[in-house]
């Protein structure tokens, strides 16, 4: 699997200093989400991209609204994120261009298998969401201002709840993976992508309770390049060809396609530019 910060200059964007362009100039810095990390799909289209262009990806892998930080410092070259509010945020502010959907999945909820809440039985993903805090049931948030975190905070505020201070209610402050994990640990619920769930909490004790075709649940990957004009010094021509590449036909079936036979559906559906949520 693709690590994260292994390289000096990696290192040198979370101490918020810019990479040399002479040690930048065959980079390409990409700030994403832990859910296309942790999935490995990164793992799976981006070897070509890097054999085509003769960049290497360097990956940043945290969470959306940390990813979208180190990008608007400009620290990053582009970003691949699942939050449509920070996005639009990040394009009205002058940080971001060249909006583009990639894929989407969904978010669904996970849990112990005798589901004390009785979630699969829930109307939607609110009423699920409302049962989770009448019963007082375990519930493991990521709490670090990632893409998954904001679809759940937004569910709690369509609930009319908040969940915060009771004693149920733990945050993880970790990606998705670890989250996971942490869930099936304390047999909580937890809400998580598609992508990360079938690749790493499928190993797990937890199961898909609700799992369903709900327009709460959508979960759109978006790609915006660090805008030249504000920040002069990334690799806008990188970041250019790299959009290219993820829109390109062929790489597009190659992301509906992973892991397509091992787990009997797509973990990502590609979108090739057509976004379901406007951005703008």
């Amino acid at each position: 699997m693709r690590k994260p910060l292994v390289a000096v200059s990696a290192l040198l964007l979370f101490l918020g200093l810019q990479v040399p362009a002479a040690a930048k100039s065959h980079l390409l810095r990409l700030a994403t989400t832990t859910s296309v990390n942790d999935s490995g799909l990164l793992d799976f289209i981006l070897p070509q991209f890097e054999k085509e262009s003769g960049l290497k990806v360097e990956v940043v892998a945290v969470g959306t609204g940390q990813a979208l930080a180190i990008a608007g410092r400009g620290d990053a070259d582009a970003v691949l994120v699942h939050a449509p509010d920070l996005e639009a945020r990040f394009l009205a502010e002058g940080k971001g261009v060249d909006h583009t959907c990639i894929a989407k999945n969904n978010f669904l909820i996970v849990g112990p298998e005798s589901d004390p809440a009785d979630v699969k039985n829930a109307a939607d993903a609110v009423d699920a969401f409302r049962r989770i805090f009448q019963k007082g049931a375990l519930f493991v948030s990521r709490g670090d201002n990632s893409g998954t975190y904001h679809k759940e905070r937004a569910l709690w505020k369509k609930a009319g709840l908040v969940p915060d201070g009771q004693p149920w209610y733990l945050e993880s402050g970790s990606g998705m993976g670890a989250t996971l994990t942490l869930a099936s640990e304390k047999d909580a619920y937890t809400l998580t992508d598609l992508g990360t769930f079938l690749f790493v909490g499928s190993k797990t004790r937890l199961k898909p309770l609700f799992d369903r075709d709900d327009p709460l649940l959508l979960n759109q990957y978006s790609f915006m390049a660090v805008n030249p004009e504000k920040f002069p010094w990334v690799n806008a021509e990188g970041a250019r060809a790299l959009r290219s590449y993820l829109l390109r036909k062929d790489v597009q079936a190659k992301i509906g396609a992973y892991m397509k036979d091992r787990f009997g559906r797509s973990l990502f559906e590609p979108l090739a530019g057509r976004c379901i949520i406007p951005v703008k």
